[in-house]
């Protein structure tokens, strides 16, 4: 696993806003008119009993309030972010290598232990693209990083896939590689790759139309009620595929292609539709996919839609009956505010992963960034707040005074939708130059909707006339506080 990472990969991720655009570059032919919609939604739920795997994506999440979760920290560039929180209550999200092989082009790491808000670049999976996929591709261009990660638990063992590929076409693969641990400090952290899963153009998926195939990224994994794993997979050319694989190898069953559905097309030119996560909730299978065009910066016009079915194998049906193979599917997540392009998402839980374009970077307009939404769930249908509401400071924080040794105390709230995340800063020099306190607070909700953030630390002599300020940031903006003294005297 590689570490370092300069800084010259912030310009790498601006490469990666045009240059990342997966299969969204690849159309196509179009494909054929649309089956005939469903006039009433069938659906019926059943009893329902979760697999283990999925029982265990309900521990260790915080009571936040439906809507969504400011991030600070090591939040870009971020691409196709797969979520999972480890027995030990740490956040991870794996993420799209960085282009042309910066940091070996592997799978990106990030980590956070404060329950999703402030996160740090953890490293990568390996230092460079496994030999055998180079030598897949050996017939032309070499794929310049690895794709769109899933990450899922199976008795004891991570299961993490990945995609390569070549912009412009369907020469797609997805891979495997397992661990026994996410912490990379354990002395059996080792990602051990598990070669090909699958590949395409893929053959056999449709007696009736023999040139049927799909593209083999983005995969999603998934358990019915009874235990059967299930690989979502697909992007653009016929759409989404429900691939039936098994334990402990975690790669398709024997025949997988006489028995794999097709469950999502919209069945226009280029089909756009990618990004497949299938989450249960209630005795519902719930499909997530991504309409539209990743990676393209401002104007990316990526949106996350969904369906529901009460088999996994479909048909998911919208909020208004329409079945998603034949261009159903209830857009409940699109552009807002500083957010562009929301997409590439993954599920874990009640929490929604996903990255969009960042209008508000101020350093890099519309850099890849992490998001994340807890699900609020009304009358069966996953909803996402999309209220926008920049920074507001209500109480600005005051100067104190302390004696050497004891405790200083800085507090300030702000409003915002998402909620604001504040990260306090100092200054040494009168405030020429703000660095981050060593030590962050948490922000909490108050009960009257307001975010508090409280800054403690030992007022040493050395301290005396230092500046202290706090910066209230969600994902449309940031207000900066007051800048306030600190006066240490005897």
């Amino acid at each position: 696993m590689t570490k370092s990472r300069s800084w010259a990969v912030r310009a790498a991720g601006l490469a990666a806003i045009t240059g990342l655009a997966l299969s969204a570059l690849a159309l196509p032919p179009a494909t054929a008119s649309a089956p005939a919609q469903a006039a009433t939604n069938p659906i019926v739920a059943t009893a329902w009993n979760a697999p283990a795997a999925q029982q265990k994506a309900s521990q260790n999440l915080p009571a936040d309030l439906p809507g969504g979760k400011s991030v600070v920290g090591a939040t870009s560039p971020i691409h196709d972010p797969a979520l999972i929180i480890a027995d030990d209550g740490t956040w991870y999200v794996y993420s799209t290598g960085l282009l042309n092989r910066e940091n070996g082009g592997t799978i990106q790491i990030f980590s956070s232990h404060d329950e999703g808000t402030t996160w740090e670049y953890t490293g990568t999976v390996w230092d460079r693209i496994p030999a055998w996929i180079d030598e897949h591709f050996s017939d032309g261009e070499l794929p310049g990083n690895l794709w769109a990660p899933e990450i899922t638990e199976h008795d004891g063992t991570y299961y993490l896939y990945y995609s390569a590929s070549r912009f412009g076409g369907n020469n797609s693969l997805t891979a495997l590689a397992t661990n026994t641990t996410l912490d990379p400090s354990d002395p059996d952290y080792e990602w051990v790759d598990q070669g090909l899963v699958v590949s395409s153009p893929a053959t056999g998926l449709d007696p009736d139309n023999p040139g049927k195939t799909f593209n083999a990224i983005d995969a999603g994994i998934i358990e019915d009620a009874d235990g059967t794993p299930y690989m979502a997979i697909g992007s653009f050319w016929y759409g989404i595929f429900l691939v039936p694989i098994e334990w402990p190898t975690g790669k398709p069953v024997e025949n997988w292609q006489s028995q794999t559905v097709n469950i999502a097309d919209r069945f226009m030119p280029g089909n756009p539709v990618e990004a497949p996560y299938i989450t249960e909730h209630d005795g519902y299978y719930y499909l997530f996919v991504s309409f539209d065009s990743c990676c393209r910066g401002a104007d990316s016009t990526y949106k996350v839609a969904v369906g529901r079915s009460a088999s996994v194998k479909g048909p998911y049906l919208d909020k208004d009956g329409r079945d998603m193979f034949g261009g159903g599917g209830s857009v409940v997540l699109d552009s807002h505010g500083a957010i562009t392009g929301p997409g590439g998402q993954s599920v874990f839980g009640d929490y929604l992963a996903f990255h969009y374009y960042d209008g508000s970077n101020e350093e890099i307009p519309y850099f890849p960034t992490l998001g994340l939404q807890k699900i609020n769930w009304v009358d069966g249908w996953p909803e996402f707040d999309q209220t926008v509401e920049l920074p507001a400071v209500q109480n600005q924080p005051k100067a104190s005074a302390v004696k050497p040794g004891k405790k200083a105390t800085f507090s300030a709230t702000a409003t915002g939708t998402p909620g604001p995340v504040a990260v306090w800063e100092k200054s040494s020099d009168g405030g020429t130059s703000w660095q981050p306190a060593e030590t962050q607070p948490a922000t909490r909700r108050t009960d009257e909707g307001t975010y508090r953030s409280t800054l403690e630390f030992t007022g040493g002599a050395e301290q005396d006339g230092l500046l202290v300020r706090a910066v209230f940031r969600n994902a449309h903006g940031k207000v900066t506080t007051d800048a306030v003294g600190l006066s240490v005297k005897q």
